[in-house]
């Protein structure tokens, strides 16, 4: 009889316990992708501030989560706006050293106030976290 209540109990403590890794794993995910987001704001803007020599930032915005609104998944989003004398196409033609641009994930506009606005959006580490969904 003891032998039995052990292993109903063991039964019972297997799914919490899968319950539990689970849960944190996710947490851990969610923090990774956050110090990631983190890490790529701060290297944008130390390569805006290496790459624009009379460079004055404005904003600097991180996000981490589905940015799209499409799909279940994590994106690790930069947004930096600055202000600069240097034309768009001279900004674009240096930078482009270091990231490539496309319609989405990489660009640099210029808003209504004359400022600069630099978007980056890569996909997170742990790109299908709960933060995502």
């Amino acid at each position: 009889m003891k032998l039995l209540k052990r292993i109903a109990k063991i039964i019972l403590a297997v799914p919490l316990i899968l319950i539990g890794i689970f849960i944190l794993y996710e947490l851990f995910g969610l923090c990774v992708n956050h110090l990631t987001t983190a890490r790529q704001t701060k290297q944008l803007v130390a390569t805006l501030e290496e790459e624009v020599p009379d460079i004055e930032l404005i904003d600097v915005h991180s996000e981490t989560g589905n940015t799209s609104g499409t799909g279940n998944h994590v994106d690790c989003l930069s947004l930096i706006t600055f202000s600069t004398e240097m034309q768009q196409s001279d900004l674009e033609e240096k930078l482009y050293q270091h990231y490539e641009y496309d319609e989405w994930m990489c660009y640099l506009s210029q808003n209504e106030d004359g400022n600069y606005v630099f978007r980056l959006n890569t996909s997170a580490p742990f790109a299908g976290n709960i933060e995502g969904h």
